[in-house]
């Protein structure tokens, strides 16, 4: 059971993770449609930060899809 809770605070803190990224760089991108100064390697910056925690969820996620058909191929429950 608390190999599941910790399964399941990973996941939920990779979530709030991509979701933070993906806000920064979505108010970055409406930021460059006002007057206001911007930095194109600033926006790739931002844009990179938001794949990489997105690839790092979808890959935790698939890492927990895995885990419980293997571990009852173990005799764990």
């Amino acid at each position: 059971m608390s190999a599941m809770t910790t399964d399941a605070d990973r996941l939920a803190r990779l979530r709030m993770d991509a979701r933070y990224h993906r806000e920064r760089r979505d108010l970055y991108r409406a930021k460059m449609h006002s007057p206001r100064a911007t930095s194109p390697e600033r926006m790739r910056e931002l844009e990179r930060s938001c794949e990489q925690a997105a690839e790092r969820l979808r890959s935790a996620e698939a890492q927990v899809t895995t885990t419980p058909s293997d571990k009852r191929h173990k005799g764990v429950p």
